[in-house]
């Protein structure tokens, strides 16, 4: 990298610079920059000026001169040469490089991001690692060493950094192009050099201005040496006493040393290792150890060296040396559980929380499901987790991500299955955990998968419980499913800060997703309980709605788009009795309706017909005034009606046939889903006066249970203290 090279690029009009950037000089009158700094964003055009300042302060003043836009990609790639109307005396050629292997790559450049303005655009070092794993291929990901804070004013960071060059070891490798908001200015993305360097126009330019192309250099990583025996650490003592008993042979030893290295993205042209060498590769490589030991398993059928293997690796994961899986198992669990994840997003969440209920899981499995882009940073986390103790006694204990993969497969099927057990089966191998262990977890798994299937999602439940900590209308919100065996399952806890209606309305949406991934819901409405207190028994959440997809569709209220009714648990505890009168009016009344009139002026009359002629009525339409129907629906709850009818708009009993629509003394079966059709309708014409009907169902025996478990107690360490 040759500072005198370094160019500012400021872009627009006449009278105004609308574009900053930065580039780099390749030849005499040719700088290299991206493309979004010489254009109009809104245009597409590029700006009628362009001045370029070539040269480093330490340089002495650079010079602005005048420049044009002379070539731009034909596909989409974010870079472009400019040619500049003064000829610069640069001695020597760029040359071009292309890093290679695994190895994370350290990179640097120069440009000038809006962070590093002190009146006037000052020069910044980028400088960092590049992962030649990471991105998508058409971008290299540059983690940044410097992370300013980002912009108040909704502007990148490193706006102005745009066009950078690149370097590893001395080779430009690609210009700087975006920088992703999701990494707090922690991150930024290069096109690489190779996707452009080949490329006709490119290359004509070049030539036109005699400017010569290198062929592209294979940049890599060589494989790391020991420092020496004075400078190597306790813990680098401890494992190299550990790994000399698995070579006898130092030949042995030095071709596993040369094969590790060469599969992690190492050079090895020149590279002998000693076992200290070894150690030091294994310390440079977060899964080194994981692969030594896969490579070293088909040796462990002898149980003196299996023994000896355990104990490495059991050692060498106390003192933190890398995650638990090897490059080759994370690849293939990577793909196993993205092909699942993208039939059933809600499942890996799903195995997670009922193979795991004691853990900390990750942020990612504390949602109804998991995106496709979140599943590689998941699985890293579940790698530091155990599940229990060694069986039998002694042997290592079991991974947590071993259970859940075993969970996962249980509920697959056919070769997805097939390919997670196999994977499973290897992992614990390779690792050294006992058969018994492995056979107990594919034995759980294989029960829940079964309660699974046979125990239905019967309903969502969304708790909710109104924040009075605040200001505004904000609720805490915890989201279940509930089977209908009675047990449920957490999707959504209440220790999120309190949400909004609209928030609250998608966080539901997100979980009825989930819900309709279950075994046997297929397209069935989802049935909602609205969980609340006595005061939230009026709130009109059926008319919450949550935002819509990208604003392709309209938003739509939840009542519309389920049914949705309310339910009071509260009463179970002010009157000890409700829970039997709730039995007996489901068991003996189902057919039976009672409907308040004038002649039921107050609560001692209601009460009273519920007490005698309507003692096992489930349901309940209350028609009247409104302070009248608040009190009626506190009798009908403590006297245990299990199902209640009402329209919160009604002011009297002349508004009863609003909801005659509902036919109310209908089917009780159908009720439900006749109230979430007239919703809809509602929403679809807003112009037309009609009821807003409020429902509470409580449901047939009693509210969500904790789930029965039937796993081991956990190791220490895996729960929350």
């Amino acid at each position: 990298m040759d500072q005198a090279r370094l160019a500012l690029i400021r872009g627009g009009t006449e009278d105004e610079t609308r574009s900053t950037g930065s580039g780099y000089l390749i030849g005499p009158r040719l700088v290299l920059t991206a493309r979004h700094v010489l254009v109009n964003r809104e245009t597409g055009e590029p700006w009628p000026t362009i001045r370029v300042r070539i040269g480093h302060f330490e340089h002495g003043p650079a010079r602005s001169v005048a420049a044009e836009l002379l070539w731009t990609p034909q596909d989409d790639l974010d870079v472009a040469l400019l040619r500049v109307d003064h000829t610069a005396d640069i001695p020597g050629a760029v040359t071009w490089g292309r890093p290679t292997g695994r190895v994370p790559l350290p990179y640097q450049g120069l440009g000038y991001p809006k962070a590093a303005t002190t009146g006037t655009r000052a020069v910044e070092t980028l400088g960092g690692v590049l992962s030649p794993l990471s991105g998508n291929g058409r971008y290299y990901v540059l983690d940044q060493r410097a992370a300013p804070v980002a912009a108040t004013d909704g502007t990148n960071a490193w706006g102005g950094a745009s066009g950078a060059a690149v370097f590893c070891r001395g080779t430009l490798v690609g210009v700087v192009a975006q920088e992703p908001e999701a990494y707090g200015a922690r991150r930024l993305l290069a096109v690489p050099a190779h996707s452009f360097v080949e490329d006709p126009g490119f290359l004509h330019h070049l030539a036109e201005h005699a400017c010569a192309v290198s062929d592209l250099v294979a940049i890599g990583v060589p494989a790391p040496r020991a420092e020496p025996g004075a400078e190597r650490t306790p813990a680098e003592r401890a494992l190299e006493s550990l790994l000399l008993p698995l070579f006898a042979d130092p030949g042995s030893r030095a071709a596993y040393a040369r094969e590790l290295a060469g599969d992690l993205g190492y050079e090895t042209g020149d590279y002998h290792p000693t076992t200290a060498d070894l150690v030091a590769l294994l310390r440079s490589h977060p899964r080194a150890h994981a692969a030594l030991g896969q490579a070293l398993a088909p040796r462990a059928a002898d149980p003196a060296f299996r023994a000896r293997l355990t104990a490495f690796l059991t050692q060498a994961r106390t003192l933190g040396q890398g995650p638990l899986l090897s490059p080759d198992e994370f690849d293939e669990l990577l793909r196993l559980l993205g092909e699942i994840g993208r039939e059933q997003s809600a499942l890996l969440p799903q195995a997670a929380r009922d193979a795991l209920p004691y853990a900390v899981l990750p942020a990612a499995l504390d949602r109804p499901t998991i995106d496709d882009g979140e599943l590689a940073a998941t699985i890293e986390a579940l790698e530091e987790l155990s599940d229990g103790e060694g069986v039998p006694e002694g042997s290592p204990p079991v991974p947590a991500l071993l259970r859940l993969v075993e969970y996962v497969a249980a509920t697959a099927e056919g070769e997805q299955r097939h390919g997670l057990r196999a994977w499973s089966t290897r992992t614990a191998d390779r690792i050294g955990i006992h058969g018994d262990a492995l056979a107990e977890r594919r034995m759980d798994a294989a029960r829940w998968a079964e309660r699974r299937r046979n125990s239905l999602v019967s309903r969502v439940v969304m708790e909710l419980e109104h924040d009075g900590t605040g200001d505004g209308d904000r609720y805490r919100c915890r989201i279940l499913l509930v089977r209908s065996d009675g047990t449920h399952r957490v999707l959504k806890g209440p220790e999120s800060e309190p949400k909004t209606p609209q928030e609250a309305a998608s966080a539901l949406a997100d979980a009825v997703s989930a819900a309709r991934q279950e075994p046997g819901r297929y397209d069935h409405v989802p049935w909602v309980t609205v969980v609340v207190d006595e005061h939230g028994l009026h709130l009109a959440v059926d008319e919450w709605e949550a935002g819509a997809p990208e604003d392709v569709l309209p938003p739509s209220p939840i009542g519309a788009d389920y049914q949705v009714s309310l339910s009071c648990p509260e009463f179970d505890r002010i009157v000890a009795d409700r829970g039997q009168d709730q039995e007996r009016r489901w068991k003996k009344g189902r057919t039976a309706v009672a409907v308040t009139g004038p002649s039921c002026s107050d609560a001692r009359k209601l009460m009273h017909l519920l007490r005698t002629e309507h003692r096992d009525t489930a349901r309940v339409v209350l028609h009247g005034p409104a302070d009248q129907r608040r009190s009626w629906l506190k009798v009908c709850l403590a006297l245990g009606v299990p199902v209640v009818l009402w329209d919160r708009d009604a002011t009297g009993y002349e508004d009863a046939d609003r909801l005659g629509e509902l036919a109310p003394s209908g089917a009780l079966d159908g009720l439900a889903e006749r109230v979430r059709v007239f919703r809809s309708r509602t929403a679809a014409h807003p112009e037309e006066r009609r009821a807003r009907p409020s429902l509470v169902w409580e449901p047939e025996g009693s509210h969500p249970r904790t789930e029965l478990l039937h796993l081991r107690d956990p190791w220490r360490g895996t729960h929350a203290s």
